[in-house]
């Protein structure tokens, strides 16, 4: 049995989930799909207070760097741009116009994109503000273990033992991942990480992500497929999203913070607290539009869904965590 590009019989994990994913007519760039907005939806789609929330991070990244001339986005995996135009029309206008916002995605420009917005395969080096990557590392293709061996896979999902684990994935596994059962092996998210951060000379850099730390890895992993807003067997075709959650903790650089989402937006000023039933009475519409927004803000801060995926926020010449 062969894929499209030619691969035949069982790989690993990784080696799969590339061609799947960033291959030729793999899911993520083949031309003229909707992009993942078309097949899950992330807190960008959600609701428009998520670009707001990092537009507040940005300004107050800002603040920290000294309201420099030029103030680079950068957002790693940018889909089709959702998130950069969000935080774009939010920023307050003299923000704004330094702002030199990179959309870093390995499909090509979609069609309309705002014009300030550069699109790069890769991270400007030298970067000087935020760097954002919202559901991305969990796209970075990885292997998968199972009781000290590797498992391969078919273009079919059928998957079957191979050879042992060894070299530095095996030490990647007993430090963060120790213990029998399934595992997925990080390593190349950790280096992932680590490589789009030290393209930032001063700033924050951010990944959000589905995650999980070592006190509570799944026994059975993550490995998942979705397609058209409907999980499915992940089944390396190219015809679906292949996603594992990610470890976070390891990915972690020195002063790095790890928050929940329902945290971190907290201190961003997002709220889902029901607004004053007299403001019904007072203003019905700005009620109606506080409610709504209400109901946003639940979604995006929610225990067992948005809520709960992991903030890993690394300062480069920064707080960890710059304040209003």
């Amino acid at each position: 049995m062969s894929t499209e590009d030619g691969r035949r019989g069982p790989v690993g994990w990784r080696a799969a989930m590339e061609a799947a994913l960033y291959g030729p007519g793999g899911f993520y760039v083949r031309p003229g799909g909707p992009g993942p907005a078309g097949h899950f939806r992330t807190s960008v789609h959600a609701s428009p207070l998520y670009a707001r929330a990092v537009a507040r991070l940005l300004c107050r990244v800002d603040g920290q760097l000294g309201r420099p001339d030029r103030l680079d986005l950068v957002d790693i995996g940018a889909g089709r741009g959702e998130l950069l135009a969000g935080v774009l029309a939010a920023l307050p206008q003299e923000t704004a116009a330094r702002v030199r916002p990179y959309a870093v995605e390995k499909a090509g420009r979609p069609a309309g994109l705002d014009p300030r917005i550069t699109w790069a395969a890769e991270p400007p080096r030298g970067a000087v503000g935020l760097l954002f990557a919202n559901e991305w590392l969990d796209n970075v293709p990885l292997d998968v273990a199972e009781d000290g061996r590797y498992v391969l896979v078919g273009p079919d999902g059928a998957e079957t033992p191979g050879g042992p684990v060894d070299g530095a994935d095996r030490d990647w596994l007993a430090r963060w991942w120790p213990g029998p059962g399934r595992a997925e092996i990080g390593r190349p998210r950790d280096e992932a990480w680590a490589a789009a951060v030290a393209t930032l000379d001063r700033g924050l850099a951010v990944a959000v992500d589905y995650a999980h730390t070592r006190a509570g890895r799944p026994p059975h992993g993550t490995l998942a497929g979705f397609r058209e807003g409907r999980q499915v067997p992940p089944v390396p075709d190219g015809g679906c999203d292949v996603t594992a959650h990610v470890a976070l903790d390891s990915c972690a650089g020195p002063g790095a913070v790890l928050l929940t989402q329902r945290e971190a937006l907290a201190a961003l000023g997002v709220s889902g607290a029901r607004p004053p039933l007299a403001l019904a009475s007072s203003d019905p519409a700005a009620y109606v539009r506080a409610l709504a927004a209400a109901g946003e803000a639940a979604e995006l801060t929610a225990r067992g869904g948005l809520g709960d995926f992991g903030w890993l926020v690394q300062p480069v010449g920064v707080e960890a965590w710059p304040q209003a």
